[in-house]
């Protein structure tokens, strides 16, 4: 039920098109994954987010955990039923909220506890827990326990760190194997931005059966030259057999670059969060609606775009939504952006195919 076929290398660069099979249907690689955090896609529908091309989307164990609960996604059935998207869906671990939420989090050598952002109250996650929590919601693909280091951290702390994420990731990895899920479990790489540490990450978790194999610790605060240098030297160092996921990427020009060093999976939530702030992509360039030029502008965002946004509406109407503060420029632009990033993966996959890339 679960397979990854690589369909075709390029001989001009490491990138590679290939297809992840899940219960919930194939996966095209490479794909952007739009972030649906607490089982929704900011502003957007399912049946939307179909539209969009969307293949699959990413919901988050964390903020999932605190609400609406394991028990309730559980009483549906898993997140599918519960969120009506029939279609793969991504968990994240909540290792991303050590470092986002780092007020609000105690790390001991067991696992984290995080101190509710909603009501104050306490809640501890382990490896195990996480595995439970994500097999709750029956995700096609789940993300272990893992400290994301914060960027400038010093090498003792990111090694520090590294140890504590080694050995959650070992136990989850092993707890994954002994419930024998259908549910596939990634690895995640993390070290910060020391290469001695990057490679001891993918070495040291490349010895154990995940089915998949990410980098995290990446668009925290570094340079576009650092995060090349981190995806350029960590890629190469896992398995060529098992896909490939860098974990909140997602400006284009970052897209490109990844998929050329072989890499398969990412998802961001700039797409509908430039939107929410009036920001869209057109002709890869992040452009605000707000703009003066927009006031009497009757061409759509992009005359190129097929998205329903660009088909039915001007730049006009979009300002003046934008402008008036309705719920619909959200939606609208959002539809536009998420649009513009699965196409511009996905065309990146078929130049892969026709040899171009």
């Amino acid at each position: 039920m679960y397979r990854f076929d690589i369909v075709h290398s390029s001989s001009k660069s490491k990138a590679r098109a290939g297809v992840l099979h899940t219960p919930h249907g194939p996966i095209h690689t490479p794909v952007f994954m739009p972030v649906g955090t607490q089982a929704t896609v900011k502003g957007l529908s399912p049946d939307q987010i179909k539209q969009t091309g969307a293949q699959v989307i990413l919901a988050n164990t964390y903020h999932l955990m605190l609400r609406p609960g394991a028990t309730c996604i559980d009483l549906h059935q898993g997140l599918h039923r519960f969120m009506n998207w029939p279609y793969p869906i991504l968990t994240d671990s909540g290792g991303f909220q050590v470092f986002s939420l780092s007020n609000q989090c105690r790390i001991f050598d067991e696992g984290v506890q995080f101190k509710s952002h909603l009501d104050g109250s306490y809640h501890d996650l382990n490896p195990q827990k996480v595995v439970d929590l994500q097999k709750a919601f029956r995700s096609d693909i789940m993300m272990p326990l893992d400290i994301c280091s914060g960027y400038g951290a010093s090498f003792q702390q990111v090694q520090a760190d590294l140890e504590k994420t080694h050995a959650w990731e070992t136990t989850a990895c092993q707890y994954w194997q002994a419930l024998q899920t259908p549910q596939w479990l990634f690895g995640i790489v993390q070290g910060g931005t020391y290469p001695e540490l990057r490679r001891q990450s993918a070495e040291y978790l490349s010895g154990y059966p995940f089915a998949g194999f990410a980098i995290g610790g990446v668009s925290v605060g570094e340079s576009r030259q650092q995060l090349e240098e981190i995806i350029g030297f960590t890629a190469p160092l896992l398995p060529d057999l098992k896909p490939k996921y860098v974990m909140g990427l997602g400006l284009p020009e970052n897209l490109l670059f990844a998929i050329q060093e072989g890499v398969d999976l990412f998802d961001c939530v700039l797409p509908t969060r430039l939107a929410r702030h009036g920001q869209v992509f057109i002709q890869g360039k992040r452009v605000n609606i707000k703009r003066a030029e927009f006031e009497f502008d009757l061409t759509p965002l992009d005359p190129n775009c097929a998205c329903y946004t660009c088909q039915h509406f001007s730049r006009a109407y979009l300002r003046h939504l934008f402008k008036a503060k309705e719920l619909l420029s959200q939606t609208l632009l959002s539809i536009h952006n998420v649009y513009t990033l699965v196409h511009f993966v996905d065309h990146l996959r078929q130049e892969i195919l026709s040899g171009n890339l």
